[in-house]
């Protein structure tokens, strides 16, 4: 409960990210959130105090019925009318079992507990003039630096290589070095 309320303070006391979740609610898509990279980044920065660059705004929701990647782009440039120059990446996880060969997804949850590492399996989002945390490993990894596989990407796994390559690609640790990898 202390990880989320932090958490939440984070959120609300950084107008830009405050900006970013609003502009998102006003989709009114089912299950949508901010998830992943943007939420993760934060929380290192702060215990890091740095700053890094926004690099992309992971925004996720369900929707079985249109689960095209045109109806993602049509959402992007909405978002893009609201808060224009932002690098929007929208997904729908109804689709997004696919990239790793896994069952169909049927929550918005489902994709983000799918996400490779526990400390970008987290998603937050406005709900009623509240914000809600999604986090189905918890905050600690996040909070206490540290970044392992999700269990779909543990080490004995077909999907672990795709853990290590995002952790080498990334290069997290040069840029954060306070995390503990662990493989």
């Amino acid at each position: 409960m202390k990880f989320e309320s932090e958490l939440m303070n984070l959120l609300e006391s950084d107008k830009a990210l405050f900006s970013i979740l609003k502009a998102v609610e006003t989709l009114n898509l089912n299950d949508c959130w901010i998830a992943a990279g943007i939420i993760r980044n934060k929380v290192w920065d702060t215990l890091h105090s740095m700053q890094t660059e926004t690099n992309d705004i992971d925004v996720i929701y369900f929707d079985e019925n249109e689960p095209s990647i045109n109806a993602e782009k049509i959402l992007e440039a909405k978002l893009n009318t609201i808060m224009p120059h932002l690098p929007w990446s929208v997904k729908n996880q109804a689709r997004m079992h696919i990239k790793n060969n896994l069952p169909p997804y049927h929550s918005s949850f489902e994709g983000v507990a799918n996400f490779p590492e526990t400390p970008t399996a987290i998603a937050a989002r406005i709900n009623q003039n509240k914000i809600e945390i999604m986090a189905p490993y918890g905050l600690q990894d996040l909070f206490t630096c540290q970044v392992r596989p999700t269990p779909n990407f543990t080490n004995n796994s077909p999907l672990h290589p795709i853990f290590l390559n995002r952790i080498q690609e990334k290069n997290w640790g040069h840029t954060w070095n306070k995390l503990q990898i662990i493989t």
